[in-house]
């Protein structure tokens, strides 16, 4: 495959996209991308840029290392760094059938409904409900729980 494009080939294949910060990886992170892997035969991730994290605390761990760890996991088909100028700019290249949302991921579903068609990408959005529970199954939890043992 060449580097930066994704072509469909003719087939019947539904590839899936999901996103996220996916700092300190958590069963919730492989509980999200495993759901969306569920949906169709192919998972793209775009791991979201340093720059780009403006609705949480930035990540601990650096955009490559995340990059890598996302890459690293059996679920996942193909991870890449966001776009740091419009968050649309993959979508272009992947050109995704199903873009999978976590249940706490802050989009409007509306807005991103609406745009993906303003930008000819036919794809529907999916949010994948809370269902995996569990004490440290978001990167909040585990800081909380790191400083707490070693304060």
């Amino acid at each position: 495959m060449l580097k930066g494009y994704y072509p469909k080939p003719g087939d019947l294949l539904t590839r899936i996209l999901a996103t996220g910060t996916f700092d300190l990886l958590h069963p919730g992170h492989i509980y999200f991308l495993t759901q969306a892997r569920a949906l169709g035969d192919e998972l793209f991730v775009i791991v979201a840029r340093d720059s780009n994290v403006t609705h949480k605390p930035k990540p601990i761990v650096p955009e490559e290392q995340r990059l890598e760890m996302v890459n690293a996991l059996g679920m996942v088909d193909k991870a890449l760094l966001g776009s740091e100028k419009d968050m649309f700019e993959p979508l272009k290249k992947i050109m995704p059938d199903i873009i999978t949302l976590g249940y706490d991921q802050r989009f409007d579903t509306d807005f991103l409904e609406k745009e993906l068609i303003e930008r000819g990408i036919p794809a529907n959005v999916v949010r994948i409900p809370l269902s995996k529970e569990c004490s440290l199954c978001s990167t909040g939890a585990i800081i909380k729980e790191i400083l707490k043992r070693y304060r």
